[in-house]
């Protein structure tokens, strides 16, 4: 008798064993789907991980029921990086397999997949074209002396970092070591953090690789994603791969290259669901496993990465000069705490802001406006007595969006109607308290009735095509102003932008998080990239009520190093990365006073194994989300700690915690390296 040892698409670490049909010997193999009872009536669409003849030691052995593939759709280098996946982030590797797959490929009823596996592309020139295009391809001398370091680098080094400030010309480096690696044969992954890159990007990229590149990302439909993923098992497959974090989980089979554009972006890691994985991380294994070379670029590395590059671990190239010798924008900061001081600032536009915006629409010119928070507003609140509407279900405020009319939940997502009186004391009126984008482009349009505006945040970027039709528009100049949230900083690339204006440094540097001071540099430095990127120096102006701290002045002066330095200070003397490793412990539970008794036990037992590097259990900032109570416990783990025994405690003390009685109903995750 033949059996099947499966993987499901659940949060179980354990694989499943099923006897295979006789009509199905033939065809069954490592790597196939197939469909499998579980549970009394349920049915999934589960991967063969192993064939075999040993007879399972328990009664009953439920049978496959139906072989959805005649040949493997998980490679073996899959297996290998999803099993590095659930080792290194606590998971278990059906959550792997549940996140690489796309959807239309784990059909639930057991039907086989009808989705289109016709390639809808057109093959690109032969390797010969490509090597032409090498010989006579849009380089400045700068450009081509770091594309040398970079090549001589990846003799030495399998990862190298790429330091280049904005609008230095990072990407026609790119296209250029793209081209040499298909020459030799090779694919590469090209990582972007966001959507909205990708979409900028496409249309570049497809004019110098037409059909041997393929895109991939959660915005497109199940079946897209569906065909790139066949496509990549074809015999053909393309030869380049732009995509977002999930990217990584695609079938390559001969990488040779990977970039990893702006690596330092908060939104490569995943949060929600697990695998709670780093797509810049994760690719550099993906990597290591086809003996790749890694090519990380920004303007504002990341701790982590640049720490490795200082000390030679990671090779390191330098563009220090903006393409043309374009200058970096003048950064003019605006010190609204003594404009609202001196009663000389009202609304949440300087006049130094305002002046700036009306001379570049008058000329011609673009503006960015950047702000952090989307809605309309944080909150209403109670004229009389100060009475702040919340959600039920969540420990947080709602924010009012104008455009709906209703009150959100940014955690949860429930929607409330605004309530025409007061609860506490009746009274009828409420005030608007906070700034949100939504806000921000009324009084644009408000100040300057002749600009054309567009916003962009998560609220008008829900639909498939959105982001393309945003930035499409503002590319062909037919917006004046583009206001958005962080979705405006990363990576944009618009000719015509003169003015950025940051209305709110402030939230970004209050954070309770050891990062603040490097997310904000980082955002903060970005936003202002986009000013200036074509002809004449841009200039940014950014509003704070800290005008006087030194990241201010770091910002200021584009003074990564500064900056690098007085933190890492900080860092090592408090056991933060990159000295340390940190994993955050996370229990929920809906009972708030029995999480409060097991979090407190589950720190006690993660102290028999860390001692004093176990800080917690606390309440995160938001307590409550979707009527689960949280407690978060933070573990500070030595870089030279052994990985393989730190998962093994931690995998045991979390077994250990659930398998009481008490614990019912209560959850427990990991999240390795946090953002």
């Amino acid at each position: 008798m033949l059996y099947a040892d499966v993987i499901l698409p659940l949060p179980l670490h354990d694989t499943f064993t099923y006897a295979v049909p006789e009509d199905m010997k033939d065809d069954i193999k490592r790597g196939c789907r197939v469909v499998v009872p579980f549970g009394p009536k349920k049915v999934y669409t589960a991967v063969v991980c192993e064939v075999h003849d040993r007879c399972p030691d328990f009664a009953e052995v439920k049978s496959v029921v139906t072989l959805l593939d005649k040949k493997p759709v998980v490679t073996d280098k899959q297996f290998e990086f999803w099993r590095w996946i659930a080792d290194y982030y606590i998971c278990s590797v059906g959550e792997v397999f549940n996140a690489a797959l796309p959807g239309g490929m784990k059909p639930k009823d057991g039907d086989a997949m009808k989705a289109d596996k016709k390639r809808r592309r057109t093959k690109s020139a032969v390797v010969g074209d490509l090597s032409l295009q090498i010989a006579s391809s849009v380089l400045s001398e700068a450009q081509s002396k770091a594309y040398e370091e970079i090549c001589d680098s990846f003799t030495t080094h399998n990862v190298t970092l790429l330091h280049g400030v904005t609008s230095s010309g990072k990407t026609e480096i790119y296209i250029k070591l793209i081209k040499k690696t298909i020459s030799e044969g090779k694919q590469v992954l090209y990582m972007l953090p966001e959507i909205a890159l990708t979409t900028q990007i496409t249309d570049r990229l497809n004019k110098v690789f037409g059909g041997d590149m393929c895109v991939y990302h959660s915005k497109f439909t199940d079946t897209q994603r569906v065909r790139v993923y066949q496509g990549m098992l074809e015999e053909r497959p393309p030869m380049l791969v732009l995509g977002v974090r999930s990217s990584v989980f695609l079938p390559f089979t001969n990488l040779g290259l990977v970039i990893v554009d702006e690596e330092h972006e908060t939104s490569y890691k995943q949060q929600e669901p697990a695998p709670r994985y780093n797509g810049r991380n994760a690719a550099l294994v993906l990597a290591r496993m086809y003996g790749a070379s890694v090519l990380l670029g920004t303007a504002t590395p990341s701790f982590e990465v640049y720490h490795l590059a200082r000390k030679g671990r990671y090779g390191y190239v330098q563009l220090t000069k903006r393409y043309n010798d374009v200058r970096l924008p003048e950064i003019q900061i605006v010190d609204v705490k003594e404009l609202r001081r001196k009663k000389l600032m009202k609304g949440p536009f300087s006049d130094e802001l305002v002046t700036a915006m009306r001379d570049a629409v008058s000329a011609g010119e673009q503006v960015i406006l950047f702000q952090n928070r989307r809605g309309y507003s944080n909150f209403i609140e109670c004229k009389c007595c100060g009475w702040v509407p919340r959600c039920e279900h969540c420990d947080v405020s709602l924010t009012y969006h104008k455009e709906s009319n209703q009150m959100t939940c940014h955690y949860c997502g429930r929607t409330y109607a605004i309530p025409d009186v007061c609860p506490a004391c009746e009274e009828k009126r409420f005030i608007n308290k906070g700034l949100g984008t939504e806000k921000v482009e009324d009084l644009v349009i408000s100040l300057m009735p002749e600009a054309r505006v567009l916003r962009m945040d998560l609220d008008t970027t829900r639909s498939r095509l959105s982001y393309e039709t945003i930035i499409s528009q503002f590319a062909d100049h037919q917006a004046d102003v583009l206001v958005g949230t962080q979705m405006v900083t990363k990576g944009l690339d618009f000719d015509n932008v003169s003015v950025v204006g940051i209305l709110d440094a402030d939230t970004m540097l209050n954070q309770p998080d050891f990062r603040s001071y490097e997310r904000a540099f980082h955002t903060l430095s970005q936003v202002a990239g986009r000013a200036g990127r074509r002809g004449r120096q841009g200039r940014v102006i950014l509003q704070t009520h800290s005008a006087d701290t030194d990241i201010i002045r770091q910002i200021v002066n584009n003074d990564f190093w500064g900056m690098f330095y007085d933190q890492m200070q900080e860092r090592k003397l408090f056991n933060y990365p990159p000295f340390f490793r940190l994993i955050n412990v996370f229990l929920r539970h809906r009972e708030n006073n029995l999480l409060e008794h097991l979090s407190e036990e589950m720190a006690m037992r993660l102290r028999t194994f860390f001692g004093d590097k176990v800080l917690g259990p606390d309440s995160p900032p938001v307590g409550r989300i979707k009527s689960m109570y949280i407690r978060k416990i933070m573990i500070k783990v030595d870089v030279k700690a052994p990985t393989d025994a730190v998962r093994s405690c931690l995998s045991s003390v979390r077994d250990q915690m659930l398998s009481q009685t008490v614990a019912h109903g209560l959850t427990i995750y990991y999240d390795v390296d946090p953002m």
